[in-house]
């Protein structure tokens, strides 16, 4: 009983909070790697009795009333610690991101803090000195990252939704590998204040849930202007739903790699012939400029952000930090302050040739991630498999575009696989609603890891 839907006919039939609450809590294991820290029983029953003792108008005006959530650890939480996956970083803060400190005005319970890809730097979810949360589908895979906490404590019910972060990928390659549905939104539209940087200019707050409903709930709650973030935008006031037809963008054929995957390659082809029979008409196009943007993530100057967030204290504490992150971070001292500026030029003429492909489209539909790896394989090749799990990730937040990603069928060995439909910024709204429509509203990830929605089996 984690879902929305779920949790709000049960407090409708008279459920106690308490009751909720004390059952999710008997499934969190405080010494398992999806958590860093996690909130005491003492604080979980006194939250639990605030919200049973709340009047009916009160929980009306609540509408994520009793729902347990998790946070990605490199968010603050008042009172717990951000340690972005580094125990010599920790600090208590004593506010919440403006993202938290809204869900729980809301009327949300926070469960615990989420482990991550240290310093929030890796798609792989192996990157953690807290160890590495089990892909429930296969243990021998890697659950994706950097949020990769926040994923697997949802796909396994221990929350109804979690909170991670996205600058290159992080909140949609785990959903891809955990069978839930991640959304990065439009840059600015979820407050940032309270996150530690990654790289600034690109960071999201993601939402993953069980399903595009409860995902889009969460995200309405979280979303709004605020003073506390430069880089905070307000959405257009109307969103219109796309059309019942409508264009939708597919790399060229010569573009579409799966590093030698044929069940993702055919997966994908099948999630097209799928946005296909609900309405959509496919488009070829040519995705070079998206490749060119994502090349300079990390083979150009904004790997410097990543440096201007933690450098200094990795310089002073180098022997705290993974030596995988540590290489990457140290790598933006490389670059000049000449080398920044022409990069945001070329950016921005790459922004304006991805415009003109969203001239006539909807969206764009990509695989979230061409394949996926076990954990020996990131031991062994740690930067190329994480580097490849990017390709269709990496250039969405430089590009200004939003995204969200959600299943779209399976591995024999019983694994997930996904697509990520792709919108320019304040598209949000409409790739939801084709979204729901991929999946017809009942999708949904039981506890035991089971799909109650047979079309992929």
């Amino acid at each position: 009983m984690t879902t929305l839907p779920e949790l709000t006919t049960a407090y409708a039939g008279g459920a106690r909070v308490a009751d909720v609450i004390a059952e999710i809590r008997a499934a969190v294991d405080p010494t398992d790697p999806v958590w860093i820290s996690t909130v005491s029983e003492a604080a979980l029953a006194e939250r639990a009795r605030s919200l049973d003792a709340a009047a009916p108008e009160e929980r009306a005006r609540r509408p994520l009333f009793g729902v347990p959530f998790a946070v990605k650890d490199n968010i603050d939480v008042a009172g717990l610690p951000t340690t972005a996956g580094c125990p010599a970083f920790a600090f208590v803060p004593g506010r919440s991101a403006t993202a938290v400190q809204r869900l729980e005005d809301a009327g949300a319970v926070l469960v615990g803090k989420t482990n991550l890809d240290q310093f929030a730097t890796g798609l792989v979810g192996t990157r953690s000195p807290y160890g590495i949360p089990t892909n429930p589908f296969g243990a021998a895979y890697i659950p994706g990252g950097s949020s990769s906490g926040s994923a697997v404590a949802v796909a396994r019910g221990l929350v109804t939704f979690a909170l991670g972060t996205d600058t290159a990928g992080s909140g949609r390659v785990p959903a891809a590998f955990t069978a839930t549905v991640g959304i990065k939104p439009t840059h600015g539209l979820i407050s940032t204040a309270g996150v530690l940087p990654a790289c600034r200019s690109l960071d999201c707050v993601s939402i993953f849930a069980r399903s595009v409903a409860d995902a889009r709930a969460v995200f309405e709650v979280a979303a709004g202007p605020d003073v506390h973030d430069a880089f905070s935008r307000r959405a257009p006031d109307r969103q219109l739903p796309p059309p019942p037809t409508f264009r939708f963008a597919v790399p060229l054929p010569e573009q579409q790699e799966f590093f030698g995957d044929v069940q993702a390659r055919r997966t994908f082809e099948t999630a097209l012939e799928r946005l296909a029979s609900i309405g959509g008409y496919p488009v070829s196009v040519d995705l070079t400029p998206c490749f060119a943007a994502a090349e300079l993530l990390y083979n150009g100057p904004f790997v410097a952000e990543r440096t201007a967030a933690v450098g200094d204290f990795i310089d002073a504490n180098p022997d705290a930090v993974l030596e995988v992150t540590r290489s990457i971070i140290a790598s933006g001292r490389r670059y000049s302050a000449v080398d920044a500026f022409r990069a945001q030029y070329r950016i921005q003429e790459l922004r304006a040739a991805v415009q003109a492909i969203f001239s006539d489209i909807t969206l764009l539909a990509v695989p979230s991630t061409p394949t996926i790896y076990t954990r020996a394989d990131i031991a062994a090749e740690p930067y190329a498999c994480n580097a490849r799990l990017g390709m269709y990730t990496n250039f969405v937040n430089l590009l200004d575009l939003c995204a969200i990603a959600i299943p779209s069928g399976w591995y024999d060995t019983g694994l997930p696989i996904g697509v990520t439909l792709i919108g320019p910024a304040f598209s949000d709204a409409a790739l939801g609603h084709v979204a729901t429509r991929f999946l017809n509203e009942d999708w949904c990830v039981h506890r035991e890891g089971s799909l109650h929605d047979e079309r992929f089996a």
